[in-house]
């Protein structure tokens, strides 16, 4: 099982590459949780709500077969989240990105136009975002590649 991260501030192309590189290769991607739980809900989010979605992130990473995963987006994600939103972080939510964690990352950079949607928030942070990832990334020890768009 080979399983690929792919990360990055909003608006920064995650879900393009996720699905081309599944594609490409004849993996499996792996939409983004976060997004379709938030395009449901038709409120403000709570804490409780991340915690909702951290851990159907960690149901789907706890039922894979083998194979070639894309995840657009994944726990790291969330735990930046939370610690920028809420400023902690659950205990087991650090305990499951070390029980499951990618092979590689594919970081996106903050390099193109940013594109509102209703579930998106932070057009200011972006770089912010990108360097706290990468920061979590190279904690974990685990290989990854900054993706930058050329125009």
């Amino acid at each position: 099982m080979q399983r690929i991260g792919i990360i990055g501030p909003e608006s920064t192309g995650k879900s393009t590459l996720a699905q081309y590189l599944a594609k490409r290769y004849h993996g499996v991607y792996v939409p983004e949780y976060a997004r379709t739980y938030m395009e449901n809900i038709n409120r403000p989010y709570t804490m409780e709500d991340v915690e909702t979605i951290a851990k159907q992130q960690i149901e789907q990473l706890q039922h894979l077969s083998d194979g070639l995963y894309f995840f657009d987006t994944e726990l790291i994600v969330t735990k930046v989240w939370f610690d920028y939103k809420y400023h902690r972080v659950p205990l087991w939510l650090e305990e499951a990105i070390h029980a499951y964690p990618m092979d590689t990352y594919l970081l996106t950079y903050p390099d193109i136009k940013w594109e509102p949607d209703p579930v998106r928030e932070n057009p200011d942070i972006r770089l912010e975002l990108f360097e706290r990832y990468e920061q979590e990334i190279q904690q974990l020890n685990i290989p990854y590649y900054i993706i930058k768009h050329t125009c």
